[in-house]
């Protein structure tokens, strides 16, 4: 008799520990479901990118032509000059250059309209030193603050807002537990 009473007792708290579902979230489970999502929704900061036919005032726009330079020397824009127009003893001479995207540049141009592309200047990607805080508000929702590191691109030069106070960010995500998907960022 008390031997069933064990085996009834024993299937019993097998079914009653397999039925419960998983509601606790850790660190590690946090950080997995944070990079998930910013595989599928990176973070970034944007520009506005002129292409296309440039003049150049070689007094007043040599800063500006050294940056398109930078940008052909890696491949991402091709300059190819239309029209010098030098100035007979003058230093105020004129150069107008036809800019074109290239394949390369594709990954960070976003939209393009006629002669101006919008391109990434920042990303932003999980920190690795600063760990992943969370806060389990309750059973199906936790709350997870993590640090995102600012990574420049090619095109960061042509940021006109680059105040750079620091160089990540901080974001707050609200994490919702779904019984068919399991931990997943609430939007």
């Amino acid at each position: 008799m008390k031997k069933n009473i064990f085996y009834i007792l024993s299937l019993i708290i097998i079914g009653l520990a397999g039925c419960k579902s998983k509601t606790t979230i850790n660190q590690d489970v946090a950080g997995e479901v944070i990079i998930d999502y910013l595989k599928a929704n990176p973070e970034y900061k944007t520009t506005r990118f002129k292409f296309g036919e440039v003049k150049f005032n070689s007094t007043n726009d040599l800063f500006e032509l050294g940056k398109y330079k930078s940008l052909a020397s890696k491949g991402l824009v091709t300059l190819d000059l239309k029209e010098a127009k030098k100035k007979f003893l003058s230093k105020d001479s004129s150069f107008v250059y036809q800019i074109t995207l290239t394949d390369k540049a594709s990954p960070l141009v976003l939209k393009q309209d006629g002669d101006k592309a919008t391109v990434k200047v920042v990303e932003y990607v999980l920190s690795d030193e600063k760990p992943v805080n969370f806060e389990q508000v309750n059973s199906s929702t936790a709350k997870v603050i993590v640090s995102l590191k600012m990574v420049t691109t090619d095109f960061e030069p042509f940021d006109k807002e680059a105040n750079k106070n620091s160089n990540f960010i901080t974001k707050t995500y609200k994490l919702k537990l779904s019984k068919d998907e399991g931990w997943k960022v609430q939007k």
